[in-house]
């Protein structure tokens, strides 16, 4: 089979995962799933404007996060948009390496 269509294949599949188990607006008490940035370099993880982007905050590991979109930069990687709560208020943050955001089912 062509490379190309498995990669899109296998792509089609890991977001349709990620979407059906994905709920932007949920609470941790009730959510299925919860994902918290990860960055093994045990700094805060940069987060930018878009794929790549101007870096524009900064996360603390552990902090809770919600992925509210998906993407990719112009050399293929894996980016995500996360959210959450930051002194009572949902917000969203902007952009991250997927690889640094963990979800775990509860």
């Amino acid at each position: 089979m062509n490379k190309k269509l498995v990669f899109c294949v296998l792509l089609s599949t890991s977001i349709l995962s990620v979407c059906l188990n994905f709920n932007p607006k949920a609470d941790a008490s009730n959510a299925s799933t919860v994902c918290k940035i990860t960055d093994p370099t045990g700094t805060p993880l940069n987060v930018r404007s878009h794929p790549n982007g101007k870096i524009i905050n900064r996360l603390q590991n552990g902090k809770n996060v919600d992925i509210t979109e998906i993407g990719y930069d112009n050399r293929g990687r894996h980016w995500v948009k996360v959210a959450g709560y930051h002194n009572g208020k949902y917000r969203e943050w902007g952009w991250v390496i997927r690889e640094f955001v963990s979800c775990y089912e509860t």
